[in-house]
């Protein structure tokens, strides 16, 4: 399970309402690339795919596809605002290896393929 932390639910349901586009929910993926070889993707979506995982988190659905589940499960998703910055902050316990930026990651079976963080 995938949980988004009051503020996450806030902070996305903030998105979804100045989108221009309708908006089903939010979309969580992992892919190739930053420093630790695996990073977060997020991003609004019109609608859910049919092989996603659907997880309900009050006013606002995650979808997560099937190959980015196993990386994800378990993970937490906060919204930090304050004075250094704004942001998502993921607490993933599959993650065995970060960057300092925190949006990159490495699993103990799957390292992905490491880039430079911009």
């Amino acid at each position: 399970m995938i949980t988004l932390t009051d503020s996450a639910v806030q902070a996305v349901g903030r998105f979804i309402s100045n989108s221009d586009k309708p908006t089903a929910g939010l979309r969580i993926e992992v892919t190739d690339g930053g420093c630790s070889g695996l990073s977060y993707g997020l991003r609004l979506e019109d609608k859910e795919a049919a092989e996603d995982t659907v997880i309900d988190c009050g006013e606002v659905k995650v979808f997560v596809d099937p190959a980015s589940y196993p990386k994800l499960d378990g993970m937490s998703i906060d919204f930090v605002d304050s004075l250094e910055g704004s942001g998502f902050k993921f607490s993933n316990p599959n993650a065995v290896k970060s960057c300092a930026c925190g949006s990159s990651f490495t699993t103990g079976d799957n390292g992905g393929t490491p880039k430079t963080c911009s």
